[in-house]
């Protein structure tokens, strides 16, 4: 969560860091800031609360630097100040730091090395950076063996680390373990970033780093050693993206351009994986570790948790491999009984995720086990990590809710479940037509995109001013249930919920107050007639009901009514209005649709 940006070797440093910091404010926005200095030895260090834009308010052309790092952070040890925002410095205004993660053992060793410190914020980041400065001054270190000590006491932490020496304006010392950091290689420059979408601007080329590397960056070097002090060699890797799929072009958010990307995302990752049949792309390694599976494993966090949720439909169903979903931050430190032959799918639309990071090192380090990453970020850090990989090729989504790698991490998963079931000779694979299913499923997704207004409407009708609000749904309609209630609980702060609709009248319908707002979702044939007891069930107790249903279950009296395709994939339709409706609402309450409070999209600590 936060996000570091970094140059060294250019005279438009602030503006090259500005620019990233902006690109990356989806990582948090509670405070910002950046350090500057020149070959001349002018610096300047300016600090804000608040977003990116109250740090431009601040910057003047008096500022120059050719060297400089700069951060947005979303808080954690400490409350969103400007004390504690980053950078934070040494008391000698020697040393300056940003920081992402967690230091864990921060209090033990600002007892140990740094009684004598004053300490002005409440960060764990300023007790990394009194560190460094300690052991410099008081033990006659180099800038570069005090980092490499600091980074040697920090016990069970998260850090991505990007460090500046006033008395060396032109070198960044960089380190990570646990958090995303990359370096940008450039002609006469380096830029360092928590992701490439920062640095698109000015390079395509990076180098990505590895837990427990520390690197030295220059405008003509760079210099990547390992947790012996051992000098490593990598070769770059070069991210074909225009920049411009980034911006937000001339939607007023992100989220609304996201939604509307949908069909396009669908289409895309029909080309990729089902348009050659003469060259799968889910490939025959993959397939063969995945039939030796007695179970599989899907692990995810939010809104991934919730597309693995409708992946265990589409795995038992397809391939008819007993299949859970599971949460990773639960599942990270519980003590399971694992099948004989597992197998571990990891949705995450970063790559980055800290809580599905630390099941993935139990399953490579403890279980043994073969993995595969679906994720939106190819070279991240679970990317890397996982035995195979897919991606999602939703392009870069950067509003906090996430929306199109739902869809795309649903239709990944329906492609692999569908090459496996086929790999199987299962009959129920043989007979689903995927391609057609996808290509019905973005053109209903455009049909409900194109008519906005109607779902606007009903958002102003009905949760403009509410408190709370309920989705209810069985089956799969249960699962969407639970990932439309997050999109609009997350965005617009009306306490919403999903339900199991038969789990009502188990002690939820308690709940229900006069006009209290019910949406239902009725796709599912075996369960629609049941769903819509539970519906008379909440009326009787004067909830405001309203409707999604599939267009061959519907019923005169449904407010939204969506295109039928296959019940395995019309999670992929009915999530949308569910979207839109969270969109209107916020919109409706006058929130910042894109940053909700309290929130980042990368949640790179546990």
């Amino acid at each position: 969560m936060c996000g570091i940006v970094g140059v060294t070797g250019r005279e438009d440093s602030i503006e090259i860091l500005v620019s990233g910091l902006e690109k990356l404010e989806y990582r948090g926005y509670d405070s910002a800031g950046i350090y500057v200095t020149n070959r001349k030895g002018q610096d300047h260090l300016v600090k804000t609360q608040g977003k990116i834009i109250d740090l431009k308010h601040k910057l003047t052309p008096a500022i120059p630097g050719t060297t400089g790092i700069g951060h947005t952070r979303w808080a954690t040890n400490g409350v969103p100040s400007i004390a504690n925002a980053h950078p934070q410095f040494s008391s000698d205004n020697r040393f300056y730091l940003v920081h992402n993660g967690v230091i864990e053992n921060f209090e033990e060793l600002k007892s140990t090395y740094l009684k004598n410190v004053t300490f002005v914020s409440q960060t764990d980041t300023e007790v990394v950076v009194q560190l460094v400065d300690h052991f410099v001054t008081q033990e006659n270190l180099t800038t570069k063996q005090a980092f490499e000590k600091t980074l040697g006491l920090l016990e069970g932490s998260s850090y991505a680390f990007l460090l500046m020496d006033r008395d060396d304006p032109e070198t960044l010392y960089v380190a990570k373990n646990k958090s995303p950091l990359l370096i940008g290689l450039g002609e006469d420059f380096n830029v360092v970033c928590s992701d490439a979408l920062a640095m698109l601007n000015v390079t395509k080329d990076f180098l990505e780093l590895q837990d427990g590397e520390m690197v030295i960056v220059t405008p003509s070097s760079v210099e990547i050693s390992d947790q012996n002090g051992n000098p490593v060699q990598r070769e770059a890797f070069h991210v074909d993206l225009d920049p411009k799929e980034a911006d937000r072009g001339a939607y007023p958010y992100y989220m609304l351009k996201e939604i509307d990307e949908q069909p396009a995302v669908l289409h895309r990752i029909q080309e990729t994986y089902l348009e050659n049949p003469a060259q799968p792309a889910i490939g025959a390694d993959l397939l063969a570790a995945m039939k030796q599976a007695d179970q599989i494993y899907i692990v995810g966090a939010g809104t991934s948790y919730h597309a693995g949720l409708v992946g265990k439909e589409l795995f038992e169903r397809l391939a008819q491999v007993p299949t859970q979903a599971l949460v990773a931050s639960e599942f990270a430190y519980a003590d399971p009984m694992l099948s004989q032959h597992p197998f571990f799918i990891f949705l995450t639309q970063s790559g980055e995720t800290a809580d599905s990071r630390q099941v993935l090192v139990r399953v490579k380090e403890e279980w043994h086990a073969p993995s595969l990453t679906i994720t939106n970020v190819e070279n991240s850090t679970l990317y890397r990590e996982a035995t195979y990989q897919l991606l999602l090729k939703a392009g870069p989504e950067i509003a906090v809710a996430s929306t199109k790698a739902y869809t795309a991490q649903i239709a990944v998963e329906a492609v692999v479940a569908k090459a496996l079931g086929m790999a199987k000779q299962i009959a129920n694979a043989k007979q689903f037509d995927l391609q057609h299913q996808l290509s019905l499923a973005a053109n209903a997704i455009q049909a409900i995109v194109d008519d906005k207004e109607e779902i606007k409407q009903i958002a102003h009708d009905n949760l403009a001013t509410t408190r709370n609000a309920f989705y209810i749904g069985r089956g799969v309609d249960y699962f969407v249930a639970l990932e439309a209630a997050l999109k609009l609980k997350e965005i617009s702060y009306i306490q919403a919920e999903g339900f199991a609709s038969g789990e009502l009248k188990h002690g939820t319908i308690a709940l229900i107050e006069d006009q209290t707002p019910v949406i239902a979702l009725l796709t599912q044939k075996k369960t629609a007639g049941h769903t819509r007891s539970n519906i008379q069930e909440v009326q009787s107790r004067g909830a405001r009901v309203l409707r999604i249903a599939s267009q061959n279950l519907a019923k005169p009296g449904d407010e939204i009514v969506i295109p039928a395709i296959s019940e395995l994939l019309i999670p992929l339709i009915s999530v949308v209005p569910a979207q839109l409706l969270a969109y209107y609402a916020s919109l409706e309450r006058g929130y910042n649709v894109d940053q909700p409070r309290n929130l980042a999209k990368s949640v790179t600590v546990e």
